[in-house]
């Protein structure tokens, strides 16, 4: 009876869901157009923007730090939580809580990796800080990094450095860097022969960079060197597998690029890696070879993870070389329209092989707090203000509920600040 009364509830929650990825759907259904052709399709593109909740009184370009979910998902996650609420331990611990393998399944295919090397984490930061925690150094060992790497990541270090005596050293790039054979280069040069780990982003999230992954992975394996890569501005934002990174560790958060609920990430860890690294909370030694050792971390939700399927879906629906190349025409609208104005320099590659949706762009005499205050005062627009020791700007994320009259407002409203 209580199986029947579950099914029926579930069947009719399907019924009344809305139909967001039927809009992504229809709007790529039969299209065979290339993807960058797509990308300009304004009436392709309104159809996905429908599938989203946003407030429209405000311009959000702030995407990089938590992205909005579509209804879709939204609406799966509120589900599962009303269910779990009916009698917690069982509907959520008996009933949702092992659909977790299917979200793991789902997630392992789309990176490209056995599920048994995929663990379901909360975000970036908890994924990244099970390596950096769960690495066995000693006093003296070294950790290769660079200094526009992620804040929290670099806090996590140092506090390795007061407490196990271990050496962060980081190196600095330019923004852009010419190319990525520069960036890989300067990573080889500063190894020396105290180098344990090298860690580093697959994109950064001040400027949009993007790294020469497989090759740095691969120096650093065949020199006896862990890499772990931080992927939380990567995933989904532009295709790739996990051969196309060839890497041991990669850490994501979901909240961010495929638009999942918000605490929701994953970390990659190789089959053969997994017993070497202790996981952030204890678990069982029993567990020591099993990649869901690094998810032992007390009562928590099954709605916010189980409900990462439905952002696949969605995400499996406009396409994963669409959404690419619609999130690289976006930044195309800003840095062509801005960058040649005097006292403007955007600092993210146009080449497509080191960027994609993220972008930051400094105005000389400019402090990126005012401008993001005056932005704000002026057409409620939501960026970030960067400020790094060898550069500053506002980083700029739209997303692809963005539409082309919000990036019309930031170009004009930022045309009058730069020229004030």
């Amino acid at each position: 009876m209580q199986r029947r009364n579950f099914l029926r509830s579930a069947a009719t929650a399907a019924f009344l869901r809305p139909e967001a990825i039927d809009r992504a759907r229809a709007a790529t259904s039969g299209d065979v157009r290339d993807a960058r052709s797509v990308a300009r399709d304004e009436t392709y593109w309104r159809e996905i923007q429908q599938a989203f909740t946003v407030d429209r009184n405000l311009i959000n370009l702030n995407n990089g730090g938590v992205s909005p979910s579509p209804r879709i998902v939204q609406d799966a996650m509120r589900r599962q939580l009303e269910y779990s609420n009916l009698a917690p331990a069982y509907t959520m611990w008996r009933i949702l809580e092992p659909e977790i393998e299917s979200v793991r399944r789902r997630l392992a295919a789309d990176f490209g990796c056995d599920p048994e090397e995929m663990a379901i984490t909360r975000n970036a930061s908890e994924a990244l800080e099970i390596c950096q925690f769960g690495l066995d150094l000693k006093a003296g060992d070294e950790v290769l990094t660079t200094d526009q790497d992620y804040p929290r990541m670099l806090t996590a270090w140092r506090q390795r450095e007061r407490r196990d005596g271990i050496v962060l050293k980081t190196i600095s790039f330019p923004t852009p860097p010419p190319s990525l054979d520069d960036l890989y280069t300067r990573f080889e040069n500063a190894v020396t022969p105290k180098t344990r780990v090298i860690h580093f982003c697959h994109i950064t999230n001040l400027t949009g960079q993007i790294f020469p992954v497989k090759r740095i992975c691969r120096m650093a394996r065949a020199r006896g060197i862990e890499a772990i890569v931080d992927g939380a501005h990567a995933y989904a934002q532009f295709p790739f597998k996990h051969a196309d990174l060839d890497c041991d560790y990669y850490g994501t958060s979901l909240h961010k690029w495929l638009l999942a609920p918000h605490g929701t990430g994953f970390l990659y860890v190789r089959k053969s890696k997994i017993g070497k690294l202790w996981p952030m909370m204890a678990a069982p030694v029993e567990m020591k070879e099993n990649i869901r050792k690094f998810e032992e971390i007390g009562t928590h939700p099954a709605a916010n993870h189980n409900a990462i399927g439905e952002a696949l879906t969605f995400h499996d629906a406009v396409g994963g070389d669409r959404k690419a190349e619609r999130l690289r025409y976006l930044k195309s609208l800003w840095t062509d329209r801005l960058g040649g104005l005097r006292g403007v320099t955007v600092r993210t590659s146009p080449d497509p092989a080191q960027s994609c949706g993220l972008g930051l762009i400094s105005v000389e005499g400019k402090k990126p707090q005012a401008l993001t205050e005056a932005l704000w005062n002026a057409e409620r627009i939501l960026v970030t203000p960067i400020a790094h020791p060898d550069f500053e700007g506002l980083r700029i994320t739209p997303n692809i509920y963005t539409t082309l009259g919000e990036m019309d407002v930031f170009c004009s409203a930022m045309e009058k600040l730069i020229r004030a």
